[in-house]
């Protein structure tokens, strides 16, 4: 048994290719334009430039892999979440697909809380009205782009966008479907109460599968463009959250995973839907069938680090320092960076402010500190605001017996350590963290009958590498620095207004 995963990303499309152990037998990725901003706090792309990547990596991987077509089984898919992708009768893309990031919905947001009430919003969908989600998408080209929604028929989540190129089928899964403000989260199901708010014709949106179900298959014409058989069943997947976290093994109550990508997730795995009253994590359904999950977004969690290096380290004739040589920089200064503070909000935030305004700081410098100090604030400062998430799900009683760590910044020891110390618990990183695409991978072996259950792919294949233990010291000083961090954000809103 060989299985494909396909991640559609927001900087590129990323195929990984694994067998029935759930070894790695290969990967691949083809990057996406840059994603276009055409006003202050926009964020758009082109749903072709995700099928062009696509068709790249896909036969990049099989080649890698020295695989014929006949040799995979099944294809999971996974892609970043919440991305309005509008299609009109004949499923042409009306216009670019509005991303996650983008924050030009927060008077639809405004006006959707005021009509509903804040308590019934989270009664109806267990989430807020977030500017990242799909509905307030929705609500906003209705009001701006009329001329453009009337040629609207149906709308996709961006890695659906994919499915339809692969199969002509118009679907996704429960936990991609959660992020969207449409889905009664509780009951896994469309909400028609949201649909009629939104004055949205069920016909327009895609049914929806539990994750490793099989919802269509290769077409004659997919085949061609990607170099895989026609007929091989894909499956649901999954949002990139839900996937990655099944790639991590986090399916169980208790487990619990700190992901630091662009953005940075906390992601808990509950038996039940565990709605915050004030919204400020997500509840959304796992893509493990009969289980949900709880989760703490960070806007800008490694965009922090990339954005320093890449805005004030380079020049045109000077080539930005590696990360390695940053990180190892800030590893020569102390924990708590000598005083000086990071906030993390260069993209608003969501947990725990929802605030599409906050705005980043950094805070506390003197001649004394170096690039390594200012390195390690903004390490800490992304690892303190991962902290935030923890803090609700203690309020809220969600179990946290073990975390995992994953993207980016599980590369870096020093981050890792960091991590433990902030959170004063053990953290371990994995063998083969290979992101989503690994965790669509194993949802397609599932869905094809390689193993009786997400939970026992997860068993068989999931392995940690190494673990960090929380130094005493340390984990003094940076409570002492989390405390001082947790002041940050009122102080900022002051100045802003």
């Amino acid at each position: 048994m060989k299985l494909l995963g396909l991640d559609t990303g927001t900087s590129g499309t990323r195929a990984v290719v694994i067998d029935q152990h759930g070894r790695v037998l290969a990967s691949a990725t083809a990057a996406h334009a840059d994603f276009a901003s055409p006003q202050i706090g926009w964020a758009e792309q082109h749903p072709a430039d995700w099928w062009r990547a696509a068709t790249r990596a896909i036969p990049d991987c099989l080649a890698q892999a020295q695989l014929s077509p006949a040799e995979i089984s099944g294809v999971g898919l996974t892609g970043q979440m919440h991305g309005l992708v509008a299609l009109d009768a004949a499923d042409r893309v009306v216009r670019p697909a509005i991303l996650w990031c983008d924050q030009r919905t927060e008077a639809e947001c405004r006006d959707l809380t005021a009509q509903l009430g804040a308590a019934q919003l989270i009664e109806l969908t267990s989430n807020p009205a977030l500017t990242g989600f799909t509905l307030p998408k929705i609500l906003w080209m209705q009001k701006h782009e009329p001329e453009l929604w009337s040629r609207v028929r149906s709308i996709l989540l961006p890695k659906d966008y994919i499915r339809l190129c692969l199969t002509g089928e118009r679907a996704t899964d429960v936990a991609d479907a959660s992020g969207t403000l449409l889905f009664d989260v509780a009951h896994r199901e469309w909400s028609a109460r949201m649909t009629e708010v939104a004055q949205l014709d069920a016909s327009f949106l895609p049914r929806v599968f539990e994750s490793p179900q099989i919802t269509g298959s290769i077409s004659e014409r997919a085949a061609q463009e990607t170099g895989l058989r026609p007929g091989i069943p894909v499956v649901a997947g999954a949002g990139d959250q839900a996937a990655g976290a099944v790639g991590m093994g986090i399916v169980q109550p208790g487990a619990v995973s700190a992901t630091i990508g662009t953005s940075g997730v906390v992601f808990a795995a509950t038996g039940a839907p565990v709605r915050d009253p004030r919204g400020r994590i997500h509840t959304f359904c796992h893509a493990v069938p009969g289980h949900w999950h709880v989760m703490g977004v960070t806007q800008a969690a490694g965009l922090s680090l990339k954005w320093f290096r890449e805005q004030l380290l380079s020049g045109s004739n000077t080539p930005a320092p590696s990360y390695d040589q940053l990180t190892a920089e800030a590893a020569a200064t102390p924990a708590g960076a000598e005083g000086l503070l990071w906030a993390p909000y260069l993209m608003g935030e969501r947990t725990p402010h929802l605030d599409p305004n906050a705005r980043g700081a950094l805070v506390g410098l003197s001649a004394r500190h170096t690039r390594g100090h200012i390195v390690r604030a903004i390490l800490e400062g992304v690892a303190f605001s991962l902290r935030d998430s923890l803090t609700i799900f203690s309020e809220l009683n969600i179990p946290v017996t073990s975390i995992r760590l994953g993207g980016g910044g599980a590369r870096s020891p020093l981050w890792c350590q960091m991590q433990a110390d902030i959170y004063n618990g053990e953290v371990s990183v994995l063998q083969a963290e290979e992101g989503p695409a690994y965790g669509a991978a194993l949802l397609a072996g599932v869905g094809v009958g390689g193993w009786p259950s997400v939970e026992k792919a997860c068993e068989l294949a999931v392995r940690v590498a190494r673990r960090f233990r929380p130094d005493p010291e340390r984990v003094a000083a940076l409570q002492q620095q989390y405390l001082r961090y947790a002041r940050l954000y009122p102080a900022l809103r002051q100045l802003a207004q």
